[in-house]
């Protein structure tokens, strides 16, 4: 477990504590824990509001939380720990070792069927899945499209099926465009899992312990939740209106993303997004990334990571906001080429990302500020409160 000894400082950090709890007193969430680093030294950390609202349960920082797509970060880890050993290069093409990847048709633009395709014309490398421009998709965030349609009727996330089972579902289905040429949010990390399972001849889950979790000390981070330690599960949320993540309210949301996630088994190891973790798992990894001390990879592969590795010009997009301007995406997180107006002088070069329902982390080398700020509201991924906290906690520190 990592170190919440909050270092003594001249920094006050009133005005984050004041702007999570203004979340918490207007209805956008139930409880927020949040920790900012400044190089490896904690210099704050708060939990307020509630584990469970109805309960009136209140928020420690030893509860557990639904991470989602902070998961990716770990995957990441875990594949680029396979780097530093050799037993791959980011060029070289996953079809080697998931030979189902080899010869996918690719949509053609515009394509109005799945049968309206061309042939592939690069492999798919394991940078394009690092960096999500492999031309895979998720049927998670862009309704309506013909992938969404796809992707949800082979249920290729359906949480029955393993990681080796979801590469044959894949094999069935085209790309969306050629890879290296796009960048489309996707399942590529739970390739990037199976990827794993094949080079290192171990199930994801005990690579994950064995490899990341073990070493770092992060003692509660896993894909199920033992029945001894249900109770400290944070109840989950949706908003009052899912078309309007602005829009104060909440309604209990536990069954998300279906009933009894995380409370039991799955056969599927959800490589992008199925990890539950605490406030202190989660800051032992992120130090890990940081200098000053012992860390996960080594400094160049952790340089390599935070670097932006998409095409001069490309950002990434979402179908909701859109086109993120400004934001490119490293090896398992997304990098600040020019900061918007939400964010705080400095955040050029941060290195971020986060889950649906509220998780985030940052590195800001501009600022030499870390943090990680900790909710459960389904579809608060890039949302203001984010932005909120990492402009506030930057302002007492420069201001100080």
């Amino acid at each position: 477990m990592s170190d919440l000894n909050v270092t003594p400082s001249r920094f006050d950090f009133g005005p984050v504590h004041a702007a999570m709890q203004h979340l918490v007193d207007t209805d956008m969430l139930a409880g927020v824990s949040h920790a900012v680093l400044r190089g490896r030294e904690l210099v704050d950390l708060a939990c307020v509001g509630w584990a469970d609202r109805e309960q009136r349960i209140p928020l420690r920082a030893d509860h557990l939380f639904r991470v989602f797509s902070n998961t990716k970060l770990v995957t990441s880890c875990a594949v680029m720990l396979l780097v530093e050993e050799g037993r791959f290069g980011l060029g070289d093409a996953v079809s080697r070792w998931i030979p189902q990847l080899g010869a996918l048709p690719v949509l053609k633009p515009g394509a109005a069927s799945l049968a309206d395709t061309e042939p592939l014309r690069n492999a798919i490398t394991i940078r394009h899945l690092l960096t999500h421009s492999a031309g895979l998709s998720y049927g998670l965030l862009d309704p309506g499209s013909l992938m969404f349609k796809a992707y949800r009727e082979r249920r290729v996330l359906h949480p029955g099926r393993t990681l080796a089972q979801a590469m044959d579902t894949l094999a069935e289905l085209p790309l969306l465009y050629q890879p290296g040429t796009g960048w489309e949010y996707s399942v590529a990390s739970d390739v990037l899992g199976r990827l794993v399972e094949v080079v290192s001849g171990q199930p994801l889950d005990e690579f994950f312990h064995a490899r990341i979790f073990a070493p770092l000390g992060m003692v509660d981070t896993g894909f199920v939740v033992p029945p001894s330690q249900q109770h400290r599960l944070t109840r989950h949320y949706a908003g009052a209106d899912p078309l309007d993540p602005g829009k104060p309210g909440l309604v209990p949301d536990d069954d998300f993303p279906h009933a009894g996630a995380w409370l039991r088994p799955a056969p599927r190891l959800d490589a992008g997004g199925g990890l539950v973790s605490t406030l202190p798992d989660m800051l032992a990894l992120l130090r890990a990334l940081l200098p000053g001390g012992p860390t996960l990879l080594k400094p160049e592969t952790l340089a390599l990571m935070m670097r932006n590795h998409l095409p001069p010009g490309q950002s990434i997009v979402f179908t909701r906001p859109g086109p993120v301007r400004g934001k490119g995406f490293g090896l398992g997180g997304a990098v600040t080429l020019k900061p918007s107006s939400l964010e705080p002088p400095g955040s050029a070069g941060d290195f971020q990302w986060g889950g649906m329902s509220g998780t985030h982390w940052w590195i800001s080398p501009g600022t030499g500020l870390a943090g990680l700020v900790m909710t459960q509201r389904r579809m608060s991924f890039w949302e203001p409160f984010f932005f909120e906290l990492k402009r506030q906690a930057v302002g007492c520190v420069a201001g100080s």
